[in-house]
């Protein structure tokens, strides 16, 4: 009698394991049908054309890098919260940051607020490598444990104040920014290779998302476009 019950138990524990998996199964391809609908519709539709870019949107699971409350939310074009006073960009600007770029997101990149960690995995589809800085020990933590178990081999994150950038690794082909900063943070220009490519959200109470390029006599700004990012922390703010 035992043996029958441990057998129909074992059966059960299969089909229910099953059915969990057919489930899981099921609801990822939901969410990679989303996530097409996302590139296609809020992405494509509004300009961005870089084919890398597009096919690193449709790629990225996005709900992975949100509180799993917020999950049904993670393919509408809009910022969420992630804790910790932080948000995780709205997948358009994700996208526009990366695309501003250009070839230098090819190369090797520095990331300034890993925030969840999304736009660095947007980044490691594109760039050789990704170096990225978030200022909050526990985000970082988070992001770092979470890319990893995502496969994502090319992100190294560490904690630190992102004015400094990483010099050690320097020079970068490209910097992003993910926060706000009053003004341009002269020692990340330094760590840019000449040609090299510099994003960031710059102002207050009303911010622009400037692109600069680095040439031999200093920066020169490319394009600006409104925008609204948490504030940069550190010492951009002394």
């Amino acid at each position: 009698m035992r043996s029958r019950i441990g057998g129909a138990a074992a059966l059960l524990a299969a089909c229910v394991s099953a059915l969990a998996g057919a489930g899981c199964a099921a609801n990822e391809n939901g969410y990679a049908a989303r996530r097409a609908a996302m590139a296609a519709n809020q992405i494509a539709a509004r300009g961005v054309r870089d084919e890398r870019v597009l096919a690193a949107m449709a790629k990225v699971p996005r709900h992975r890098f949100v509180p799993p409350e917020l999950r049904g939310e993670a393919y509408a074009d809009r910022p969420l919260p992630i804790g910790f006073g932080q948000t995780i960009s709205q997948p358009y600007i994700v996208a526009l940051m990366t695309e501003s770029l250009g070839p230098a997101a090819r190369g090797k990149v520095l990331e300034i607020g890993t925030g969840s960690g999304y736009q660095a995995a947007v980044l490691a589809e594109i760039a050789d490598s990704v170096y990225s800085i978030e200022i909050l020990p526990e985000l970082a933590e988070r992001a770092r444990a979470l890319l990893d178990s995502l496969g994502v081999r090319n992100v190294r994150v560490r904690a630190g104040d992102g004015y400094f950038g990483w010099p050690e690794e320097a020079p970068f082909d490209a910097v992003i920014v993910t926060a706000a900063a009053p003004r341009l943070p002269e020692p990340l220009v330094e760590q840019l290779r000449s040609g090299g490519r510099i994003v960031i959200p710059v102002g207050g109470a009303y911010q622009e998302l400037e692109l600069h390029e680095k040439t031999e006599s200093g920066t020169k700004l490319v394009s600006r476009v409104p925008v609204r990012f948490v504030p940069m922390k550190g010492k951009i703010r002394e």
